[in-house]
C-alpha cells in the first residue's frame, strides 16, 4: 500500500485557535476545538462555522446521531454538550467519587456509553477513565491506565478500548466486557522518544497513532508492522500533530490537528477509514 508523501498533505482550513480536536461527524462536517471554548464545523472544501462556544478549552470531542458535539473542557473540568444551535450543557463533570481533572478524549460505543480519558498531571500518574452512560450517569471505569491517558479508539469488533499513554509512549488495550468491566491492559506498542496522542482506525484494522513530538503519524499493521504514515521535521505542515479522524463520504481523507499551528491539513489514503459510533441519545 503506497501512502501519500508530506507534499500531498494540503492546509484546507486556517486560522483556527490552535485546534487539538478533530473528528468526522454524520452530518458529513469535520469537527474541530479551538483554545477559548470554541466548536467549529468545517467542510472539506474549508468552510468554517463555529457553532458555539464553551467558553473554557476544548481537547477531545466527538458527535451523537443528532450532531450534538461532546467535548472535553480543560478549563471547565467536564464534558460539554454542544447541540447544533449552539446551545451549552455540562454532560458530565465526573462521577460522585471522583470529579474529572483532565478530560482529554471522549469516544462513544455502539450503545452510547461515552468513554473519557483524564489524563491527570503531566508525570503524576494519576489519570484515570471514566465511562458516561447514556444520559450522563459517570462512574471511573479503571484507574489502573494512570500514566497521562489521552487518545481513545475502540476496536472495531467493539471488544477492546485502545489508550494512548503518553507518559509511557505507548498504546495499550483492555477488554471490555459484557458487565461493564474491563480487563487488565496488555500493551500494543511502544514508542520510545515520543508523546503519542491520537488514535484512529481504518476499515482494515490498522492503527494509526498521532504524536504531539516528534511531528510523526505511524501506522500499526494489524500484524504488527509499525510504519510512518507522515513525518515534517519543520514542524509547518504537520505540526504537533494531537489528533486525527478519518473524513469524506467514503471516510478516505485522513485530517491531521496541528496543536501548535492555526489549521487543518488533509490527504487522501488509499484505504477507508473505520466508521466511528453516532448514538442516538434522544
Amino acid at each position: 500500500m503506497t501512502l501519500p508523501k508530506l507534499n500531498d498533505y494540503v492546509v484546507f482550513v486556517d486560522n483556527l485557535d490552535h485546534p487539538e480536536g478533530v473528528t468526522w461527524g454524520p452530518d458529513g462536517h469535520v469537527y474541530a476545538g479551538g483554545e477559548a471554548g470554541q466548536i467549529y464545523c468545517i467542510t472539506l472544501d474549508g468552510e468554517v462555522t463555529e457553532v458555539g462556544s464553551t467558553g473554557g478549552f476544548i481537547l477531545g470531542l466527538c458527535l451523537d446521531a443528532q450532531a450534538n458535539v461532546y467535548a472535553c473542557d480543560l478549563n471547565h473540568k467536564a464534558v460539554m454538550r454542544i447541540t447544533p444551535a449552539g446551545e451549552v450543557s455540562t454532560y458530565s463533570s465526573g462521577a460522585p467519587e471522583r470529579k474529572l481533572a483532565v478530560p482529554n478524549y471522549p469516544v462513544f460505543d455502539a450503545q452510547g456509553n461515552l468513554y473519557v480519558s483524564d489524563s491527570g498531571d503531566w508525570k503524576g500518574n494519576n489519570g484515570c477513565l471514566f465511562r458516561i452512560r447514556p444520559g450522563g450517569s459517570t462512574g471511573v471505569l479503571t484507574s489502573e491506565l494512570s500514566q497521562f491517558p489521552n487518545g481513545l479508539a475502540l476496536s472495531p469488533d467493539g471488544a477492546y478500548l485502545y489508550v494512548v499513554l503518553s507518559n509511557t509512549a505507548s498504546v495499550v488495550r483492555a477488554a471490555l466486557d459484557e458487565d461493564g468491566g474491563i480487563g487488565p491492559p496488555e500493551t500494543v506498542v511502544e514508542l520510545p522518544k515520543t508523546v503519542p496522542d491520537g488514535l484512529a482506525f481504518d476499515a482494515l484494522g490498522n492503527l494509526y497513532i498521532s504524536c504531539y513530538t516528534p511531528d510523526i503519524v505511524y501506522r500499526l499493521s494489524s500484524g504488527g508492522d509499525l510504519q510512518v504514515v507522515v513525518e515534517d521535521w519543520e514542524s509547518t505542515l504537520i505540526a504537533s500533530p494531537t489528533n486525527i479522524a478519518f473524513a469524506g463520504a467514503d471516510l478516505s481523507t485522513l485530517v491531521v490537528a496541528s496543536l501548535s499551528r492555526w489549521h487543518l491539513a488533509k490527504a487522501q489514503l488509499p484505504v477507508v477509514g473505520q466508521p466511528l459510533h453516532y448514538p442516538d441519545l434522544s
